[in-house]
């Protein structure tokens, strides 16, 4: 596992609310870290918390109790924070509870139900003092973190315009939603908007200094109509099927456009339920050059021949983050591709050396608002909405925040003593 984490004597204590397939991944990542330890786990289903359970018996742990109910867990005073992998429309009601009751809260992605608990997650982050960061594990990913490095270094000059998206398909996951017990078969079934905007939007909103002297500013969303799901239906479980006349709000692809105070544009895409390859769509473009996810492919004016592509590899092997490259050496661990030891990493170093972790509680408000202000922009024929700014003006002239290894806003290369830019 190469060098051991530590931060001093005492360890960091986190308690995992909802233990889902998900949760219970990131509950096996922290049982990984000799540095943290689980008392307290907790979901509504009884199998599941059993699972949760077992899991940290199994894993060599001292045993951890167990809650149905998450106010329970949230009371006990040895805890200094949670890691909340919920439904996604409870995101949001946890972390408020869970910082009001004195903890850190890490919630997974997913969007908001309402601006008002955007701004309540605000409002009770700065009353309560403590952190509320979603756990946006693309940002940590080796490509986005060479390519922040890149926007960094200004290979792409300065920035114009940036893609990007969730494309993915979904349909056996939401169709079977009610049978397996997934939530986004109730999303998919009542609402129509970008559901999961923040795979593609979170780095993009690094590359461009949202919150820290940029802000999106508008918003506008059309939706095509629904047919993936139903046909899925029809073709898998059959024409009589219940689920196979069922009308679904969800369009099967939605297209965002948002304006940026500093003039730039992002194309944001959900795509989840038709046939097609994974996808996070990305292209990240600048007055001297472009890269593009879907090929591989970079152009950069002055090094790369005219009107050609090249490899991003070279790119990224010159370009690599610091932060990759000790991870590189020290030995990849954790899931999807290692980005979610490193996004927890993030969040615990943020609890233990008590500074703002490197994806705030205005950034998460910022990102999960782009469901709710979807959705309004998609029912109004794509009119344009306007995004309330979390910070009250603060944007304009924000620090980078604490030094980090893990910082997303800027890179500190005296951080990393065995390598250099």
């Amino acid at each position: 596992m190469g060098r051991r984490e530590t931060f001093g004597e005492d360890a960091i204590r986190l308690g995992v609310i909802g233990l889902g397939s998900r949760g219970r991944a990131l509950l096996g990542r922290l049982l990984k870290m000799e540095d943290i330890i689980v008392p307290a786990v907790c979901d509504l289903y009884e199998d599941r918390l059993h699972l949760g359970m077992e899991s940290v018996i199994a894993a060599g742990r001292e045993k951890a109790e167990g809650y149905k109910d998450y106010q329970e867990l949230l009371a006990r005073d040895d805890l200094d924070g949670v890691i909340i992998s919920s439904s996604i429309v409870s995101h949001a009601q946890l972390a408020i509870a869970a910082m009001k009751a004195g903890k850190h809260a890490g919630i997974e992605v997913g969007g908001a139900a309402s601006l008002e608990e955007c701004w309540e997650l605000v409002r009770t982050s700065e009353s309560s003092g403590k952190s509320c960061m979603i756990l946006s594990n693309c940002n940590f990913g080796r490509n986005e973190m060479a390519l922040l490095n890149m926007v960094k270094k200004e290979l792409f000059g300065e920035m114009i315009h940036c893609q990007c998206g969730y494309e993915h398909d979904l349909r056996r996951q939401v169709v079977m939603g009610e049978e397996n017990k997934h939530n986004r078969f109730a999303l998919y079934s009542y609402r129509n908007g970008d559901n999961y905007p923040t795979h593609g939007l979170g780095p993009v909103a690094k590359y461009l200094n949202i919150n820290r002297g940029n802000r999106f500013l508008t918003l506008s969303s059309m939706s095509s109509k629904s047919r993936g799901l139903r046909d899925w239906a029809t073709q898998h479980l059959g024409k009589e099927h219940p689920l196979a006349h069922r009308e679904f709000a969800q369009g099967d692809i939605v297209t965002t456009m948002i304006k940026c105070a500093n003039g730039e544009t992002i194309l944001l895409t959900l795509d989840t339920t038709l046939p097609r390859p994974y996808s996070r769509a990305g292209r990240v473009q600048g007055t001297k050059g472009l890269w593009m996810e879907d090929n591989q492919s970079i152009h950069i004016e002055g090094r790369s021949d005219n009107h050609t592509w090249e490899s991003f590899e070279k790119y990224r092997e010159e370009y690599d983050h610091p932060l990759w490259k000790e991870y590189v050496q020290e030995g990849i661990r954790g899931g999807h591709d290692g980005t979610d030891y490193l996004c927890m990493r993030a969040f615990i170093e943020s609890i233990a050396r008590n500074i703002a972790p490197p994806i705030d509680v205005y950034d998460t408000a910022s990102w999960m608002a782009v469901t709710v202000l979807t959705e309004q922009s998609i029912a109004l024929g794509g009119h344009p909405v306007s995004f309330p700014d979390f910070t009250n003006g603060r944007w304009i002239d924000r620090n980078p925040g604490p030094k980090s290894k893990y910082s997303l806003n800027e890179i500190d290369e005296s951080l990393f003593e065995n390598f250099t830019m």
